[in-house]
């Protein structure tokens, strides 16, 4: 499974780099290293919805707060 986040600026400034912290830390945590791929991207073009996250080329728009609800519901409960 492949999880892109969008660090371009404008998701930037909403978060992105927490949520890029929080998923490592997620997968560490669940041991899912060898299951998982984490990778950044510049502008997916979702901007104006939170920071952009595509899970296999699905969008989601993830923030902070969000992220650790977003991967029990969106990454582990499917693999």
């Amino acid at each position: 499974m492949k999880i892109t986040v969008c660090i371009g600026s404008s998701c930037h400034l909403k978060g992105s780099r927490q949520v890029v912290e929080r998923l490592q830390e997620l997968v560490d945590e669940k041991a899912l290293e060898e299951k998982v791929e984490l990778a950044g991207t510049f502008c997916i073009g979702n901007c104006q919805k939170g920071v952009c996250v595509t899970v296999d080329d699905v969008f989601f728009s993830v923030s902070p707060e969000t992220v650790d609800e977003f991967f029990a519901n969106e990454v582990v409960a499917k693999l």
